[in-house]
């Protein structure tokens, strides 16, 4: 008992003032801190209208790159899924049948290729593990969506669209 009244403190309550009674002065300060903030910059970005400038190290959305024919270059080597501390990789190897060795340079390919861009953390370790410099992260903000579906983005979503083809199928409708 005895320990216990030597911490306790007195607090000495002086008597207040009239205008610490009518808090006029705590009133003032605020309406100035008000007053103050209304000629500051508008920190809002109205987002379709205006675009955010981004650093030049600013890391985006994932892209599968092809090679100059057209091919992919992804050979579902796996280090990037193996690099990927946030695990939002998934892939499935499969070769190719025995008629199409001759479009592509390697044996094996990504049957299947998902990113979860719920789970991805953009650090970049999974360009960084690519032999093949299969997989970029671009200069692409990640656009919203409502489902959660809508966030693990396939092959066909990050694949680039292949230039031969796309070219082939110009001069087909020209009537080349």
């Amino acid at each position: 008992m005895q320990a216990l009244t030597n911490r306790v403190k007195q607090v000495d309550r002086s008597p207040m003032t009239f205008l610490e009674r009518i808090y006029l002065w705590n009133i003032i300060k605020g309406m100035f801190i008000t007053f103050m903030h209304m000629f500051t910059k508008n920190p809002t970005i109205r987002y379709p209208e205006q675009k955010r400038t981004f650093s030049p190290v600013f890391r985006g959305l994932h892209v599968l790159n092809r090679d100059e024919e057209g091919r992919e270059r992804c050979t579902a080597c796996g280090l990037c899924a193996v690099a990927c501390p946030a695990e939002a990789i998934t892939m499935e190897a499969a070769e190719r049948l025995p008629g199409e060795e001759h479009l592509y340079k390697e044996e094996k390919y990504a049957a299947k290729y998902e990113i979860n861009m719920l789970r991805c953390i953009f650090c970049g370790l999974c360009e960084d593990a690519c032999p093949k410099d299969a997989i970029y992260l671009s200069e692409t903000f990640a656009p919203s969506n409502y489902t959660r579906k809508g966030f693990i983005y396939g092959k066909p979503d990050l694949l680039i669209p292949n230039p031969v083809t796309e070219k082939e199928a110009f001069e087909k409708a020209r009537g080349n």
